[in-house]
């Protein structure tokens, strides 16, 4: 590694890749450095069970890949990238009645809501219709938005803690369950600031898009990315890690698509002493127990309708979700916690061999937590598809330490960057006019520790590219 490059990334995630194609399309050499054997961090697809099934090994459903305004621009479909679509978004079943269903259909969404239909669509048709306009404002470091009034009036409803919302504008259980499924991606307890803020944004993109996977696993859109990356000039070496800054090639800038802690370590002697404590000091917020299975058969829900959603969000009510959540966050377990459960193969036959399938499912545990939830899972989904668990044939599990060992950037099993509570959603990792730069003009954040946080979107290296961009050329 003699060469000089202009750029050089450390870490091939989707903040990592998206920077390098960003910079390597305006002509920079740019070297993107993987410690694993191949390239996507959260975006890898493997045979976890059993022979023919495979199975997606942190990201599964992707509506913010597909709506993400810099994807967009890429044209991945190009590159191999093909969406499959489910006939809806998500599911949400209840006790003793039909499931709630998000369909791209406002009005038949609400039909599902009782009371609460008028109130739902009311919400939901300016932020559906306008959807470009709240993802390029929302999915940004804070600034001056492109749609002033439009943000302002989503920001007066997305500030709330999601239990406040709910009361404050749904009845009925239906709606508030529905909305707590989708605010529960937030990985924040529901009577923080801003939870509501997710829960209306998923929402949203459900109107915008039936809540897609990728055929062929989560790994196709690491495929597509590093294709981009490589026909814009781009260069890539595996099994490289990186432990110190001088296992680095020299280059005008680096930029680190890691954790906090990472950087902290990598780059402790080229960074103030301050700004390296105070990266030391970031919250990770919760961290994840995750199960695939291989299955002889489609789940057998009791409403078969859920069959028809990417996923399904479990948990009952919005009472119980929080409870959940919050337990999570406070360092307890929770009997019935919330679980976000994928069903790939019921829209991809490429995922299992014909007549069986995969399943996804997750729940959220206290931080660096060893404990095995696969029984507490299980019977969340027992409990809404009774006969479960006489499908299974076989499965694999990966708590937090397993999840951290998979990618160091997840610390604790925090698979989603750090927690975007009200101290860290605007200031993270660090409070700084540009997030992405560090007191080193040479060295730059650009992971999901950074605006606008976790998410398979490419979003945080978009914004971080830019600023790095622009560096690059005054230190050539």
């Amino acid at each position: 590694m003699n060469k000089r490059y202009d750029v050089v990334i450390i870490g091939s995630g989707p903040n990592g890749l998206s920077a390098g194609v960003y910079l390597a399309q305006r002509g920079l050499r740019v070297l993107l450095l993987e410690a694993a054997e191949t390239a996507g961090g959260g975006m890898r697809t493997a045979a976890l069970t059993l022979p023919g099934f495979r199975h997606d090994v942190c990201s599964a459903v992707h509506p913010m890949a597909v709506l993400s305004p810099y994807f967009q621009q890429l044209d991945l479909g190009r590159y191999g990238l093909e969406w499959v679509y489910p006939k809806v978004s998500v599911a949400h079943p209840l006790d003793g009645e039909d499931a709630v269903i998000l369909s791209k259909s406002i009005p038949k969404t609400a039909a599902n809501l009782g009371l609460d239909a008028r109130s739902y669509q009311r919400l939901m048709y300016p932020l559906a219709n306008r959807i470009d306009w709240l993802l390029e404002d929302s999915l940004k470091p804070l600034g001056f938005p492109k749609h002033p009034f439009f943000l302002a009036n989503f920001g007066r409803k997305a500030l709330l803690p999601a239990t406040t919302f709910a009361r404050l504008f749904f009845k009925e259980k239906r709606a508030k369950a529905l909305f707590a499924g989708c605010a529960g991606h937030s990985v924040l307890p529901f009577d923080m600031l801003f939870t509501a803020a997710l829960g209306l944004v998923f929402l949203a993109c459900g109107h915008a898009v039936d809540w897609p996977v990728a055929k062929g696993g989560s790994q196709s859109i690491a495929n597509a990315l590093l294709q981009c990356f490589q026909a814009s000039g781009g260069a890539i070496e595996y099994e490289t890690p990186v432990r110190t800054f001088e296992d680095l090639p020299p280059a005008s800038v680096y930029l680190f698509d890691t954790d906090p802690l990472q950087l902290a370590q990598i780059a402790e002697n080229e960074l103030p002493q301050g700004y390296v404590r105070r990266l030391r000091k970031y919250n990770y917020g919760m961290g994840t127990f995750k199960i695939d299975y291989a299955l002889s058969d489609a789940i057998p829900w009791k409403d078969r309708r859920c069959l028809e959603a990417s996923t399904v969000h479990l948990g009952g009510t919005i009472e119980e979700i929080a409870e959940s959540e919050k337990a999570a966050w406070n360092g307890r377990y929770h009997d019935r916690p919330y679980v976000l459960v994928a069903q790939q193969s019921q829209f991809d036959a490429t995922r299992s061999p014909k007549g069986q399938h995969t399943c996804w499912a997750y729940c959220h545990v206290p931080i660096d937590s060893e404990r095995d939830m696969s029984v507490e899972i299980e019977n969340q989904i027992e409990r809404f598809a009774p006969g479960f668990k006489d499908i299974i044939l076989a499965k694999s599990h990966m708590n937090t330490k397993t999840f951290h060992t998979y990618n160091p950037n997840y610390v604790g099993g925090a698979v989603t960057g750090g927690a975007a509570d009200i101290t860290q959603l605007f200031t993270r990792p660090v409070a700084r006019l540009n997030p992405y730069s560090t007191p080193n003009p040479k060295i730059f954040l650009c992971s999901a520790s950074t605006p606008p946080g976790g998410g398979v979107h490419g979003m945080c290296g978009y914004w971080a590219a830019k600023s790095a961009f622009k560096k690059s050329i005054l230190l050539q």
